[in-house]
């Protein structure tokens, strides 16, 4: 199929509403009269072919650092890479240690105020056995020295300490840290919140290195682990600032059957929690990829036990803050899909999904048009309605009305 069409009325001709050429069967058309009903149309062109990662990876990490993907470990593998965007390659980074074993950790990268830099700072911690590492990243596809770069502790997990380089462990042994999420906000980007099992939110005060809040917030029950953790913005990439003289900063939690607004007033260390709706299409999932755009969060795949059995998922679900809504592109991925990370690349026109386990254990990387996702078809009751009646009507002609059909559709 062609590219994603959008009808605003009726009075359009309707065959600008079959702007586009396929060949199908009766059983084809009806799915997609099936894909219109529940308004979810997704082109060909979703999905781009790229180079496998190197080694299958499960709950895995990334960061995105200008045209470069950095991937950091999955369960029980501790190898890193870059991937360069443009060159569709991959290159090693590093390992590591090798007495810390990942499982279901955390990777963010640090605020430089210094946009230009071609150093950022990473802070990995969590998971299973909670370790609390950083790492100074400089390119490995640069031609800077490799010696250069290891005397300076360049682009390797080393200890995370404070100014007098004592070690500083983020998180209490006793915590499970196992999925946690993590997001850098703040007025002065110096706040690291961290959401973990069962239903606990902390806040970390990066320049002093102490935990300044901990707090418990309403799932009903439910537990929240490998879930989707975002800083809302007004922009869709970076922190809202609420147009008061007050410092409060918006963040959206997903995980199953819980949906939360979580506001965090800096001013007052104080948490208030709302509400959100949780579409029953994805209520019972967690462990999927998300990616936050343009006030809209994409889901994609994830998995869920019943009856001792893993269900899991090919479905992308979308979003809307704004409005609340959520739409459903039923089996849309290629393969069943869970335990994977979604990125972003530089321009926000292409999502990177990376790792993760399906029904194939294969190295898992996809890369997906934005624009299709943001912009599917919408139409209104009354409009599918009538697309409806219309392709009853087409189907009931003489057996030769496909090719009658694609003569009409190379006038358009």
């Amino acid at each position: 199929m062609g590219k994603l069409f959008h009808v605003s009325a009726l009075q359009k001709d309707i065959n600008s509403i079959f702007k586009f050429s396929f060949k199908t069967t009766f059983k084809k058309f009806s799915n997609m009269a099936n894909l219109i009903t529940t308004q979810n149309v997704i082109t060909s062109t979703l999905f781009q072919g790229l180079k496998d990662l190197p080694t299958p990876l499960e709950q895995s990490q990334c960061v995105l650092h200008k045209h470069e993907l950095l991937i950091f470990g999955g369960a029980y593998e501790s190898a890193c890479y870059s991937y360069d965007i443009l060159k569709n390659e991959y290159k090693f980074i590093c390992k590591y240690p090798s007495d810390v074993t990942l499982f279901g950790h955390c990777v963010v990268k640090l605020v430089d105020n210094n946009k230009d830099s071609n150093e950022i700072t990473l802070l990995s911690f969590g998971g299973r056995d909670n370790h609390t590492l950083t790492m100074k990243y400089v390119s490995v596809w640069s031609d800077d020295n490799d010696e250069t770069n290891k005397l300076k502790n360049y682009n390797r997990w080393i200890p995370f300490t404070d100014n007098r380089n004592h070690p500083i462990h983020i998180g209490e042994d006793e915590n499970n840290y196992s999925g946690v999420r993590a997001v850098i906000g703040g007025s002065n980007n110096h706040l690291l919140f961290i959401t973990y099992y069962p239903w606990e939110i902390s806040v970390f005060n990066l320049n002093t290195f102490q935990l300044i809040k901990h707090d418990t917030f309403p799932t009903n029950g439910y537990f929240i682990r490998y879930h989707c953790f975002v800083l809302k913005s007004e922009n869709g990439q970076g922190q809202e600032m609420m147009k008061t003289n007050k410092r409060i900063h918006k963040m959206l939690l997903f995980c199953q059957k819980t949906g939360l607004s979580i506001e965090y007033d800096e001013d007052n260390n104080t948490f208030q929690y709302h509400q959100l709706p949780v579409s029953k299409d994805i209520a019972s999932f967690y462990q999927y990829a998300y990616v936050y755009i343009n006030d809209i969060i994409l889901f994609f795949g994830g998995h869920y036990y019943q009856n001792n059995n893993n269900i899991v998922s090919k479905s992308v679900h979308k979003y809307s803050i704004q409005e609340k809504k959520w739409i459903t592109f039923k089996d849309i991925l290629p393969i069943r899909l869970s335990k994977c990370y979604g990125i972003l690349n530089k321009d926000s026109d292409h999502i990177h999904v990376i790792g993760g386990s399906s029904e194939h254990y294969v190295p898992i990387h996809m890369k997906i048009n934005v624009n299709e996702l943001i912009e599917p078809l919408q139409l209104s009751k009354n409009e599918i309605k009538f697309v409806i009646q219309h392709w009853i009507r087409i189907l009931k002609i003489r057996l030769g009305w496909i090719d009658d059909f694609d003569k009409i559709i190379i006038k358009y």
